[in-house]
Formats: C-alpha cells, structure tokens, sequence
C-alpha cells in the first residue's frame, strides 16, 4: 500500500496540505487531486543511463557461464590443488563405458524433459496459486547456476553407483565434489533469497529490494509525490513492507519490476500495485535520514473518548488507512512513531483488519479541539457583542482568563489508557446505575436487592440529622455531626453530598468499602456530576447506563406505574439522558435501553454475572 503524506498541524484542506498527500497503493480509495510536477531532467538522465546499464549488466550474466571457481573459497582452492593419490584401476573401465551407454542420459535433456512436464501440468492446473507455484519452479530449472549443480550432482550419482574401486581414486574427490555443489547451491540460493542489494553508481546509492505480495496480505507503505519523485511516506503495521523491513521512510522509488516510477502520480502508482501480486522488485534511493535503531514497541490499549470518522477529517493524512472508532471503543495503538498519528486496531477487529489504522494522536487531537473551541468561543462572543451594551476595558480584560481556562488541553478528553482487570472473588466491584429520573434505574436497583439481599447492597449513607426511634447508627444512616462531616467532606470522603432541610446527607467511599469486604455487590444510584469522584478512587466501580425509551414508550411505561406526566416533562427525561450521555458518556461501560423492565433487568443480571467470568478493560491508572 502506498500513499501520500500530510506534514501540516491544523492547517486549511487545500494549499500545503495538498501537496503532501498520501495515497495507499492497495487500498481502494478515491483519487487525489494532486497535480504533476515538472521533471527535474539532469538528475533524471542520470537515472535512467544507470537503470539502463543495470539492464546490460543483467543480459551479460545471463547470457556468461557460470563456472565453478576452484579460487572462490580457501577449501575449494586447497583441494584443486592436491596431488592425486591412489592408482587407476583399469579393470572397471569397460563396466564404466556399458554403463555409460546403457544407464546414463544426459543431466540437460533430464532437465528439459522436466520443463517440458511442468509446462504441460501447468496447463491442466486450474486455479492461479498452483499455476504460480509450478511457474516458479520452472523459473529454477532454467537458471544456469542450477543447471550446473545438477550436473555436478549428475556425476557424483554416477560414480556412486558403480561398483567401487578397492581404493578411492582421489582420497579427496568426495569433499572436492561436495565443495563445488554446495558453491554452486550458495551461488542459487544467494540469487533467490537476497532481498536487498545496495550499490554505488555516480555518487548515488542505490538499492534493490524484493519483496512477497501475497493477494490477502497488502503491500504496507505510502508514497507521496516531492516534485517528480514518488517518496516512500509511511511504513503500516501488518503489512508486507514492514515485516520485511526492507522498505524505510525517505525511501526514494525509481522501479517496480522494471516499471519506471519517477515522474509518476501517486494515483498511477496506486493502479499499478493494486495489480502486482508475487514478488515485486523495488529499484529505490535509500532515505539520508538517520534510521533509527530497531526496538520492540509496547502496544498501548486505549479507550476512546470521542467519535472519529476519517472520511470527514481533512487533515488525516491518508484517508484510506484512516480508522474509524467511536466512543467508548477499545483501540491497541501498535505505533506512536509519527506522533501526529497513531497506528492502531479496533478491538475485536485485528482478524478483519490485516492493516493498521491511522487515528490522530493524542496531543494532536487535544491541540486541534483547544483550537476549534477557542474559535466557537471567540465567535460566540463577537456574536454577544452585537446584542450587549458596549463593555469597559476592564471588563474585556476580565473575561479574557475565563477564556483562557477553558480551552485548557487537559480538559479535553481523547483517551485514556486501559487495561485488562478481573475482579477477586471475594472483592466485587460497586455497580453504579446512571440514569435521569423516571428511567427506571432505581426500580431496577430494588428488583435486585429485593430478590437476593445476600448478594447485593447499598451503602448506608452519613447524615448530621438526629436518628429517630428506631433507627440505628449503622443501619438506616451513619450519624454524624456537622463538624465531622464538613472535614470528611473537604477532604475528598463523599461520593456525593447535599442538603435538606439544613441537614447534610452523602454516601462516602468508606461506606461503599465496608461493602465490598463484606463480600457483596455494592449497588449505587448516582448523579453524573459524582463519577468523576467515583473514578478517582480505588473502588474500581463498573458504570451502567439506564437510558430511557422513546418518548411514547416512556408515557406507556410510567403509565403502568399509575404515573400522568405531562409532555413537556416527557421530553425533558429524553431532553436531559442525551445530555448525559453526550457529556458523560466515554465514562459509561455499558448502557442499557429500558424499553421493557423485565428485558432490561435481565440484561443488567447478565452484565454483572459477567465480571465474574471475564476480564474487563479499567483504567491502568486504577492497578498502580
């Protein structure tokens, strides 16, 4: 896959950016509209006179012999050069003659009745990948180098066949042969499986590099055009070029499979690798940027913290890789090397995605949102002016921190980092039920405390009111003076608090803790506004949201109940959960529709049972 390159940080679609664009070779994709440049002639002539005598080099070598040379190794060398021992024995040498005539046929036309039976089996075989396959072959039988060892292997056969002389002939011819096919194997081997070959001609170097493109598995790179050059931009995970790792960034293309490159569009490119399968060669300009030293990258699981769709992103950098996600999503960042943009797989994906993705990188995506509320709030506020009195310029000055404060990076969320977390046995986690009022998060929350107490329960909630008669401190509330629950409140104890009827109530996380240890599930009916102090605890708590119906089913529903509400109050229940959701919801592990109170109970029992039997992603923050 090859595709072009966008540098810019939040710039305008069109200008710079558009001169970067990247295009994935083998990825479907609609064209760029980037335009070709002028050719740059000298450095192009030089180009090609080398390619065209990289051509006359190859024909020479295919067309010379491929001797075996005693001097091409010291062994090789050392064994031409002993004296031969042992003597002639003429008794066998009219066996050797009949044998000659009789049993042995010549290596070549052993050879070329092969390539005649593979041509032939060629044609009677029917699907592409065996065609492939036999091709190769054939391709090996018709190297010269390999035609040679044969025929060495040939006459080693022979001789051994015969019956053998009471003493060898030569005490080394053994070795000697054996030397002389295992060059001639190496000389074959080095020409099949070498896949990078770097060379020096007028000043540049230069490097060829093989590579295997299987159809299901995609090439991995992307190119960008810089002038009339087509430069390799991006190496993907997972794909072809970066498990060979052959191919760098920088990489300048001149060929592919004799191919000439430079001067082409990165779209011409696109079309012709979607169309190469097998082994492609790459003529190339190797980068001058320093490579960096191999190293084992850490893959990092993130949760996503809002909705992403390339296709409405103008700056991501290809748009074919890019990867779409939504909140809440699970993603395994593989790639932090381009900080701008992040590698990454969706999760449960990794089997139908063999490419990573491109997602906008954390301080890029934090960055890029500070910019676009900065904007909104400064046209909101221009838009204030028109319908406001004339302000001072003390009172300008004072509302320029405001605006400062909340386009801080930090209050914007992108991700979060997760990991994988199964709970004790003996330590369950609080489940806390979200949800506006009438959604029916706290009837759920009775059916279950009513249907097994030993199983489930709430934490008792402190109060500074006095216990009445049958009340004990412990059971209905734990009661405590206003002074104690001020301090316990300041220092960060309460979930959530308030007051009625001047006396203070709240449920602290000591309380939700004696629960815990009790070995039973803590049940939480909570506001919103008290998750983030949830989170921020050590109770790991697992979040449920009970999202009402639509409009007409809730009426139906409370109905039911003995419940008239008013339309305007009905549209504010659906009014009030899409804020919640909009605004809370990257904090919601799972979400429930309540359309029917028996089907919503049933699936809210299935996700608790499910802590028990396997493994959920919490924040890493929470393990430390």
């Amino acid at each position: 896959m090859i595709t072009s390159h966008s540098n810019g940080y939040v710039q305008e679609a069109s200008g710079q950016a558009k001169s970067h664009r990247e295009r994935a070779v083998d990825c479907p994709g609609e064209e760029g509209s980037l335009v070709k440049s002028p050719h740059c002639s000298a450095h192009m002539e030089r180009i090609q006179h080398y390619q065209e005598e990289l051509r006359k080099r190859r024909e020479e070598d295919s067309r010379g012999k491929h001797d075996i040379d005693p001097n091409a190794s010291l062994r090789l060398k050392k064994l031409s050069q002993n004296p031969k021992v042992g003597i002639d024995n003429p008794t066998f040498e009219g066996k050797e003659k009949a044998t000659k005539d009789t049993s042995y046929q010549d290596p070549v036309a052993e050879l070329e009745e092969l390539l005649q039976a593979l041509k032939w089996a060629q044609h009677c075989l029917t699907d592409a990948q065996s065609q492939q396959d036999v091709e190769l072959i054939r391709q090996l039988l018709a190297k010269e180098d390999f035609r040679n060892a044969y025929t060495i292997y040939s006459a080693v056969s022979l001789q051994k066949s015969r019956v053998s002389p009471t003493s060898a002939l030569t005490v080394q011819a053994e070795d000697l042969c054996q030397e002389a096919l295992m060059q001639a194997h190496d000389s074959v081997a080095a020409q099949e499986m070498a896949e990078e070959n770097v060379t020096e001609y007028l000043g540049e170097t230069v490097k060829l590099v093989r590579l295997e493109k299987a159809r299901d598995t995609p090439l991995g790179a992307t190119v960008r055009n810089e002038m009339d050059s087509v430069v390799v931009s991006r190496v993907v995970k997972g794909g072809a070029a970066e498990s060979s790792g052959l191919l760098s960034e920088g990489d300048e293309i001149l060929e592919i499979n004799g191919i000439s490159i430079r001067g082409k569009h990165i779209n011409e490119v696109h079309d012709l690798l979607q169309q190469m399968h097998g082994t492609l060669t790459f003529l190339l300009i190797p980068s001058s940027q320093i490579k960096p030293a191999p190293h084992r990258q850490t893959v990092m699981h993130v949760r996503a913290y809002f909705d992403y769709d390339p296709s409405d992103d103008p700056f991501v950098p290809c748009r074919e890789l890019g990867l779409s996600f939504q909140k809440g999503d699970i993603l395994h960042v593989i790639s932090q090397d381009d900080p701008n943009w992040w590698q990454a797989y969706r999760d449960g994906d990794e089997d139908n995605q063999p490419l990573a993705g491109l997602i906008p990188g954390k301080s890029f995506q934090q960055q890029r949102e500070t910019l676009k509320k900065t904007i909104t709030d400064k046209s909101r506020e221009h838009q204030g002016k028109l319908w406001c009195a004339k302000k001072s310029k003390k009172q300008r000055k004072k509302s320029t921190p405001n605006l400062s404060k909340n386009t801080d990076c930090d209050d914007i969320p992108t991700y979060e980092e997760m990991s994988l977390y199964h709970q004790p046995a003996s330590r369950k986690r609080p489940i806390a039920l979200i949800g506006p009022t009438n959604s029916g998060h706290d009837e759920l929350r009775r059916r279950l405390l009513s249907i097994e107490p030993e199983k489930f329960a709430v934490a008792v909630p402190h109060t500074t009111r006095n216990s009445r008669i049958h009340e004990r401190n412990g059971r209905e509330y734990n009661f405590v003076s206003r002074a104690a629950f001020e301090t316990d409140l300041a220092s960060g104890k309460f979930i959530e608090s308030g007051e009625y009827e001047k006396n203070l109530y709240g449920t602290s996380t000591d309380s939700v803790r004696h629960v815990i240890n009790s070995g039973r599930i803590c049940l939480l009916c909570l506001h919103t506004r008290s998750l983030q102090v949830l989170r921020s605890s050590n109770l790991k708590p697992y979040v449920i949201y009970i999202a009402p119906p639509s409009q007409e089913r809730l009426r139906t529903l409370l109905a039911t109940e003995g419940k008239t509400p008013k339309p305007e109050e009905l549209k504010e229940v659906i009014e009030k959960a899409r804020e919640m959701e909009h605004n809370f919801g990257h904090l919601f592990d799972a979400t429930i529709v309540n359309m029917d109170p028996d089907q919503a109970f049933y699936e809210l029992r299935r996700l608790i049972d499910k802590l028990d039997t396997e493994p959920q992603w919490v924040p890493t923050s929470w393990l430390c």
